[in-house]
């Protein structure tokens, strides 16, 4: 064992003041995506689609690729198709739509909100159709056809207009404006194989399609990779807002139309000796580079910011099976990981100045693939993983975000510089509400050891004058609470549970309180409570009046 896992008990007094605003406590947390938009029509993943509907007082964003490729509807690893656009022996173009009608009829069933990422090219309209899929993973010089620019931007243009018409017509004009309509994914790197400016034209054309069909749809993008200082991805972001503020629609000759800015952030885990170590700051550092960005176009100050993948790492089909550095995916490590990068995401969300409205988590479900086999995911065949329960937790909390205070936290702008390495992160991210407060509390560490669990000591103080008793609950992501993936372990890591079994760890799967709710009394306007907190756990502590 790395010599990181020793060390006393450590003491860590949080302070959190219920009277001291720092701003809404905006729901980023209510944002997933995944590669396999035909896994939404499986039956796990129509499950998963209500869990997520379920969490969250607030509406649930849903993003997917390969919404308009070209296939047979069949999922693989990195892959999926709708085959919506084809075209007839005289080059005319024809429209199916009954595999994109049962991924976004499943929305609707689950009651979530799509965010349209209008992608990738459909085969009959790529300028290089051929090969057009090659099953993943693909081979350094391997090119698709679906990445490639269309043969003709007036019929792209027109597919994003058809798309957005039937989905109008089939949901309602009202509902499909409250959707996200994102043009592409990274067209920053092999995702799209044309050059910035071709992609501005792409994004001309789609969202003049979106427009026209529904005029007051949201419409924005890049969906660029992370940025750093002086990158690749950040040069495209700035050139894309450049076209967006100052150039002139290649559909229409007009504006640029751009409704919210998306980009991506994303963390580096390595394996350093005998564990994983997470890379949080790259993560962070992502998030910090590009809101600079934006911040350099005022008239995009009060534009929506959408990460719209944000996470450990870059590919969630990649298991740690394969790739041993995603073995944080199944255990505490993901959700404390999670958390962290949660209050830190807020904090620079007020440093900068920017209007973060999500935080989008690229992990959903895989199907026909071993039970904990290490893929990004919220669940495993059905069953619940840990990560899943921290969004359970930030959905129990609302209102304002409120000031707090840890002895044992570790400085932003030391997590921006080297990550989580030396002490842990004991820290807090509260809210205050009507008639309710929350504080979610995690001991986090960047390196996947054993280490000594904290002594918390919280007090909450500032409650409304009325409050004389309060209800706490105390809910657990720990070893023992709110964790399928350690009852799995003690049964024998079975791949062929039982139904007793199953049910016992579907059971387990859910979000836990660590003990019964409490009633307690308010002294001099303050609650204490004391706690342990292990190592890579996260609590949250519920009180109602």
């Amino acid at each position: 064992m790395s010599g990181l896992a020793c060390g006393a008990q450590i003491q860590a007094r949080v302070s959190v003041d219920l009277a001291a605003s720092e701003g809404p406590y905006t729901p980023i947390y209510s944002w997933f995506g995944y590669d396999e938009s035909n896994y939404t029509t499986t039956k796990n993943g129509q499950a998963l689609l209500r869990e997520l509907h379920d969490l969250s007082p607030v509406p649930v964003h849903i993003r997917a690729h390969f919404l308009l490729a070209s296939g047979n509807g069949k999922p693989e690893l990195k892959w999926s198709s709708s085959n919506v656009y084809t075209e007839d022996a005289k080059g005319n173009p024809v429209y199916s739509w009954t595999i994109l009608d049962g991924i976004f009829d499943a929305y609707a069933a689950a009651g979530v909100r799509p965010m349209v990422e209008l992608g990738f090219m459909p085969e009959a309209l790529s300028s290089h159709p051929e090969p057009y899929h090659i099953p993943w993973p693909t081979k350094p010089g391997d090119v698709e056809g679906w990445s490639f620019p269309p043969k003709d931007y007036a019929r792209w243009g027109e597919l994003a207009y058809q798309v957005a018409a039937h989905m109008a017509a089939r949901y309602g004009k009202d509902t499909v404006a409250t959707w996200y309509w994102e043009v592409w994914n990274e067209p920053d790197i092999f995702y799209w194989r044309g050059t910035q400016e071709e992609y501005n034209k792409l994004y001309d054309y789609a969202v003049a399609g979106v427009k026209k069909a529904i005029p007051n749809a949201r419409v924005g993008g890049p969906a660029t990779t992370g940025p750093v200082p002086g990158s690749h991805s950040g040069q495209f972001l700035e050139a894309f807002l450049l076209h967006c503020a100052n150039g002139k629609s290649a559909a229409t000759g007009g504006p640029v139309p751009l409704d919210f800015i998306s980009f991506h952030a994303k963390g580096s885990p390595i394996i350093v000796g005998d564990h994983v170590q997470m890379g949080l700051n790259h993560e962070l550092e992502n998030a910090a580079t590009g809101f600079e960005i934006v911040r350099k176009f005022p008239q995009f100050a009060k534009l929506p910011v959408i990460l719209s993948e944000a996470d450990p790492e870059g590919c969630a089909a990649c298991s740690s099976r394969k790739y041993p550095h995603n073995a944080y995916r199944n255990g505490t490590l993901y959700p404390s990981y999670t958390a962290t990068a949660m209050k830190a995401l807020f904090e620079l969300k007020d440093r900068y100045q920017v209007d973060l409205i999500g935080m989008l988590t690229w992990a959903f479900e895989f199907e026909d693939q071993p039970y904990f086999d290490g893929f990004r995911a919220l669940s495993t065949n059905g069953i619940d993983k840990p990560v899943l329960n921290i969004f359970r937790m930030a959905g129990l909390m609302a209102g304002n975000r409120v000031k707090v205070e840890s002895s044992g936290s570790v400085p932003l702008d030391d997590i921006l510089k080297t990550g989580v390495r030396q002490q842990p992160d004991v820290d807090a991210l509260a809210t205050v509400g009507n008639g309710q407060a929350a504080v979610m509390i995690w001991n986090y560490h960047d390196d996947d050891v054993a280490g000594p669990s904290a002594d918390v000591d919280l007090q909450v103080k500032g409650f409304a004058a009325a409050a004389h008793r309060v209800l706490v609950e105390h809910y657990g992501i720990d070893d023992t609470h709110s964790n399928a993936y350690s009852a799995w372990k003690r049964m024998g890591s079975p791949q062929d549970p039982t139904p007793e079994q199953y049910a016992q760890l579907q059971a387990a799967g859910g979000l836990q309180l660590e003990g019964p709710p409490q009633w307690m009394d308010v002294n001099s306007d303050s609650v204490r409570l004391n706690f342990s907190l292990p190592r890579q756990a996260v609590s949250l502590v519920r009180f109602s009046w």
